[in-house]
């Protein structure tokens, strides 16, 4: 019997939810069992005990720790990752291996052959997909195996003078290729965002900005350092031998038939040079509109904002706060076929198909204003601008917006208000303001709770004071009805949040729109103080107030949102 009949007798699921699955699964050329897990239609532990009661194989969870190194050498990495097949122990003369797919006639002849290779039997057990994953990651070299294979290589090797010729080998050596690669792979499985390389005298220390906090992993000794650099340099086509000077570069990698992009920066410090690799993920990069964290009132502005066919939609907030998110987000919205969309980005993050991309190159003098110039006669509808940063650019951009473009960019001010003073500083007459600005979007990212493993808790005195002062200053219409106590929730941790208690992270907003009283302001007394006044009238909701109504909803922490708002 099929999983997906099971299902149905069991009555998890109904039968034409059962035939969406199965074409799903096909179309996207996935299992099923993969298909049913991103849907959440069922638990991951749940539906393999299901399957194991089908196969009639016994089920069983694996601590990855528990599996021993050695063991892990029977069956050769690759393969095991094709057929999801993994050893887990070695008892006698008897090979216990977990598999995830234990039907597959072919992974079963491999496992056969393998056996008969290293002379012994073998017991099969159902591993779940996550537990599959985390045991695979066992394959992965300690920082102290990838030290003493390097020793080895430099002594086959016999190294001599000149260094560069010694360093310009051994980056090309397995041990150097692997480590690396063990680096990357974290970073990639462990959704980070940036990797960083950093010498420290003794040692390197690796870290990964996850959710937007740096968090060390992995730290080698400070002799691998100068390798592990020049591998990521030979990846990014850099100079091996310029160590004086910052170099950026990119290249790509292809992780679980997904190509991700990286990002290089190479920075010289006194104890060496320290490497910044970001990692350009579309699953976690490019998001939806939908998908942005948008309350009802924002959504709605919003999609009337970017239906206009002109005008500025800029974003606004400091360096990592998802701008650029947002903005690829608006352009997958806008991108159709009776549409020509042009970008100057610095860089490129994201190649979005049907949108024409180019990255500026300041060293060679093309800038954002230059390019501003040459795109106005690429007969362009909708045109993205990376940054505005200086007059010239301020000035094109808002002609480009006054002469019929719908033209989107980003500001560095620290909330929606600011944008208005902010163009005046940069140039732009308060006149030519209210008929091209059609939003200014001020956003930051918070951490979103674990739905399965949050913990609902009575709010302290201070901090439900706190929320019933921000829910009493909401627009009427955003306005809700608390009773006291106030209950919020806290992070716990679990398997499904690898114990972190959050999962990923979504944006808080404000948006402000253009209207005939703002408009009267600006060209009276452009002051943040004025125009906070009519953002009221008009229903605008602050970063604040939308993370608080986040926190009611149980969506993320009280500490998430002061954190990001104070």
């Amino acid at each position: 019997m099929s999983i997906i009949k099971e299902l149905i007798k069991r009555g998890i699921i109904d039968r034409q939810k059962g035939t969406q699955i199965e074409l799903e699964a096909r179309e996207r050329e996935k299992s099923i069992e993969e298909v049913l897990i991103e849907r959440n239609l069922i638990d991951e532990e749940k539906l393999f005990q299901i399957k194991s009661q089908i196969l009639n194989i016994p089920f069983k969870t694996v601590e990855a720790k528990e599996v021993p190194p050695e063991v892990l050498d029977i069956i050769p990495e690759e393969t095991a990752k094709f057929y999801k097949m993994v050893p887990i122990a070695k008892r006698g003369n008897v090979l216990e291996v977990g598999m995830v797919w234990p039907e597959d006639i072919e992974a079963k002849e491999a496992l056969k052959f393998l056996a008969r290779k290293a002379n012994l039997e073998t017991k099969i057990f159902l591993i779940s997909l996550s537990n599959f994953k985390k045991i695979s990651q066992r394959y992965r070299m300690t920082p102290k195996e990838i030290e003493r294979m390097m020793e080895k290589a430099e002594k086959e090797m016999k190294i001599v003078a000149p260094p560069l010729i010694g360093i310009e080998r051994i980056v090309e050596e397995a041990p150097v290729v692997k480590a690396v690669e063990n680096i990357l792979r974290y970073g990639v499985e462990g959704r980070a965002s940036d990797i960083h390389i950093e010498p420290l005298g003794r040692k390197t220390r690796v870290r990964f900005r996850t959710m937007g906090r740096l968090f060390s992993t992995l730290t080698f000794p400070a002799k691998i350092h100068p390798a592990l650099v020049g591998r990521v340099k030979v990846l990014a086509n850099l100079r091996l031998d310029e160590t004086r000077i910052p170099q950026d570069g990119r290249f790509s990698e292809e992780f679980e038939g997904r190509k991700i992009d990286f990002r290089v920066s190479t920075f010289p410090t006194a104890k060496g040079e320290k490497v910044v690799i970001r990692i350009l993920d579309p699953r976690i990069g490019l998001k939806k509109m939908e998908e942005l964290g948008l309350s009802k009132r924002n959504w709605k502005v919003l999609e009337e904002g970017i239906k206009k066919p002109y005008g500025m939609i800029l974003a606004t907030g400091p360096t990592g706060c998802g701008k650029t998110t947002t903005l690829y987000a608006i352009l997958q919205k806008l991108n159709k076929e009776e549409v020509n969309i042009v970008t100057l980005e610095d860089p490129v993050e994201y190649l979005i198909e049907g949108i024409n991309q180019s990255q500026i190159r300041p060293e060679i003098g093309y800038t954002f204003a230059k390019g501003l110039r040459h795109v106005l006669r690429q007969d362009p509808d909708i045109i993205m601008v990376g940054e505005i940063r200086d007059a010239e650019t301020a000035f094109l951009a808002t002609h480009a917006a006054l002469t019929g473009h719908l033209v989107l960019s980003t500001l560095h001010t620290n909330n929606a208000l600011g944008v208005i003073p902010r163009l005046i500083d940069l140039g732009v007459q308060p006149f030519l303001i209210p008929p091209t600005l059609n939003l200014a979007i001020a956003q930051r990212l918070v951490r979103v709770l674990c739905p399965y493993c949050k913990k609902k808790v009575k709010a302290k005195k201070d901090i439900e004071e706190l929320i019933l002062k921000e829910i009493e200053r909401l627009p009427g219409r955003e306005k809700m009805k608390i009773k006291k106590p106030i209950y919020i929730f806290e992070p716990q941790g679990c398997k499904k949040c690898d114990f972190k208690g959050y999962v990923g992270r979504t944006g808080i907003f404000e948006i402000l729109k253009m209207d005939e009283n703002l408009a009267e302001i600006i060209l009276k007394e452009p002051t943040e103080s004025k125009i906070l006044e009519v953002a009221k009238k008009q229903g605008m909701i602050t970063m604040r107030q939308d993370g608080i109504l986040k926190v009611l909803k149980g969506e993320t922490t009280i500490e998430e949102v002061l954190r990001e708002t104070k």
